[in-house]
């Protein structure tokens, strides 16, 4: 039988296949050649939650470890966030009563996620999440809350908790870590100077000029900050303290991190990754690692080229609130042994207020009662109160038909004189700087604010009187407001009888441009329940593993709940290395 003739992809393949190798092989004996500055069981690449708590967990395994830092600093993303951690049935969470069982997290999850995760991966991240917190607990100074009441995200899905599954880190004295403070990543934003306020303390405190709650809450961050300050501490809370936290573990368990030190590429020998390639001291040089390597270095959120090729336009890197160092090396490095991507043109998005200086995530803001969004038509388009996530997917997939980037949030002088927005207290002027740069608009009428903003002004009036007369009902039957125990998170409850909805009706009017904001990407390498990589046909990359928002993440195209990027981060960095040392 005679053999059939190659088809031209066949042989373009085949082709690319045999430059890809040889340029590899070529790379692999160039590198071989750099200076040798090491070598360690495992490296890890990337200092964030993802990579600190896979080097503390290898280095307790008994393991050689060091870890490689692009970034001046540590902590990464993780470092600025709020460190909400969505892990369900942990002992925190027990300990404090909620309901949660094994069954319960994995039909939510299931729900939530849908075809787009294998079940594996989602079974080893409900399998090892507890074990990786206690484990985190035991070897570093951390300890953690349950933020009571933040519910989950879909609460109405089978196995959903309206009350929540997040945990966040509780407070920690910096002074622990000596000369290394100056080394930690800054927060997003500041706490107010002389407070110390937890991440669940964020919705009372917008509240704190209305609600007696919220000024009990005021009251009790500002005496947390007082107390603080007469022990002689430097008070940490949120992701200042969860980086810090795992910095300590890492310092208790002799593990060094090496800032400064960029990823340049991964280092292979024989059919194994078995080394990383870094800048060190400004020249290049190789790290050797016996058993393997851990990507944790995070997205592409601030790579512009990579957005443009995976992600929905218009997209930039002037929207994103993560670490300015994430450019996706990690992700490309990888994909240069030929690992397989996946997720890529999603992300941890989030509507965002591009104001001078950095992005502005929007959550309390956009929920509050007495305001709406509007697309460029004038019209609303969203739940305004919805997953923040789901917000932004909802802006992509209007906007080829109803452009909604940007979108306005319309909100009027009653709901500022209220509620705090950013750190903007109530009655108080926004800075000019957020009107000269477009991203706030002030006017007397519904009609100048829509010619300041480019909408039709009928339109705008229209909706406005429409959301009214909605909102004095309670009632929102054209994007269902409120229908979710979520919907009510950040909310005022003395507002009735929906604290979702409240009517604008007090000039002068604000609007403020939305855009879509991230936290970070989502995708990246794909990896197993193991958290190792794998390529494009579902084998393994031996020696190589990834985690964090290096990987593709396990939620999805969806987000479960507050804290979904850093619990799986820390719980598959914490798998690979005990896939690395043998004891999964």
């Amino acid at each position: 039988m005679t053999a059939k003739s190659p088809t031209r992809r066949r042989v373009l393949t085949t082709t690319a296949a045999a430059t890809a190798g040889l340029a590899l092989s070529q790379q692999r004996s160039a590198a071989a050649d750099l200076p040798l500055l090491g070598t360690y069981d495992v490296v890890v690449v990337g200092s964030g939650a993802a990579g600190m708590t896979a080097a503390l967990t290898a280095a307790r395994q008994g393991l050689t470890c060091v870890v490689v830092e692009k970034a001046p600093t540590f902590g990464g993303s993780a470092a600025r966030s709020g460190a909400g951690i969505w892990i369900p049935n942990n002992s925190v969470l027990l300990a404090a009563g909620v309901p949660d069982t094994p069954a319960k997290a994995a039909e939510y999850l299931a729900a939530v996620v849908g075809p787009d995760v294998p079940v594996e991966r989602q079974r080893a991240f409900l399998a090892n999440g507890p074990a990786m917190l206690s484990f985190v607990m035991a070897n570093s100074p951390l300890r953690f809350r349950w933020m009571e009441g933040y519910s989950d995200y879909y609460p109405e899905l089978p196995g959903g908790l309206p009350n929540g599954r997040s945990v966040e880190p509780d407070q920690l004295d910096g002074n622990l870590l000596g000369a290394e403070l100056a080394r930690l990543n800054p927060p997003y934003m500041d706490v107010p100077a002389g407070m110390v306020v937890f991440s669940a303390d964020y919705k009372w405190l917008a509240l704190a000029a209305v609600n007696a709650k919220g000024a009990a809450v005021a009251a009790e961050c500002l005496a947390r900050g007082t107390a603080a300050a007469l022990r002689g501490e430097r008070p940490l809370t949120m992701g200042q303290s969860l980086a810090a936290g795992l910095r300590l573990g890492l310092r208790s368990a002799g593990v060094p991190v090496w800032l400064d030190t960029p990823l340049t590429d991964l280092y292979v020998e024989g059919d194994a990754v078995s080394g990383a390639v870094v800048t060190r001291d400004g020249a290049p040089g190789l790290v050797r690692a016996r058993r393997g390597v851990i990507v944790g270095s995070g997205g592409f959120e601030h790579n512009a080229a990579m957005r443009e090729r995976y992600q929905r336009g218009p997209i930039g890197t002037d929207w994103t609130v993560g670490a300015k160092e994430n450019t996706g090396d990690g992700i490309q490095a990888g994909q240069r042994l030929g690992a397989a991507l996946g997720l890529m043109d999603d992300a941890w998005w989030g509507p965002a207020i591009p104001l001078p200086g950095q992005p502005y995530f929007c959550l309390a803001e956009r929920t509050l009662p007495g305001g709406l969004l509007i697309n460029a038509a004038g019209a609303r388009f969203v739940n305004e109160a919805a997953p923040y996530s789901d917000v932004v997917h909802t802006m992509y997939d209007v906007h080829d038909t109803s452009p909604a980037i940007p979108s306005w949030l319309i909100v009027d002088q009653h709901y500022r004189n209220r509620y705090l927005f950013k750190d903007v207290l109530p009655t108080l002027p926004f800075p000019s700087g957020w009107y000269d740069s477009g991203a706030a608009h002030k006017a007397w009428t519904l009609d100048a604010l829509a010619t300041s903003i480019g909408v039709p002004a009928t339109a705008l009036r229209t909706t406005v009187d429409r959301f009214n007369s909605q909102a004095r009902q309670g009632k929102d039957p054209d994007f269902h407001r409120g229908d979710s125990a979520y919907d009510h998170y950040y909310t005022d409850p003395s507002v009735l009888p929906n604290s979702c909805l409240a009517p604008l009706w007090l000039p002068p009017y604000y609007a403020f441009r939305i855009v879509p904001g991230d936290l970070g990407t989502k995708g990246g390498l794909v990896t197993d329940a193991r958290a190792r990589v794998l390529r494009e046909d579902g084998s393994v990359i031996r020696g190589l593993y990834a985690a964090g928002n290096a990987s593709a993440a396990v939620m999805g195209h969806s987000y479960a709940g507050a804290g979904s990027t850093i619990g799986p981060a820390m719980t598959f960095g914490y798998i690979a290395a005990r896939d690395i040392a043998g004891s999964r």
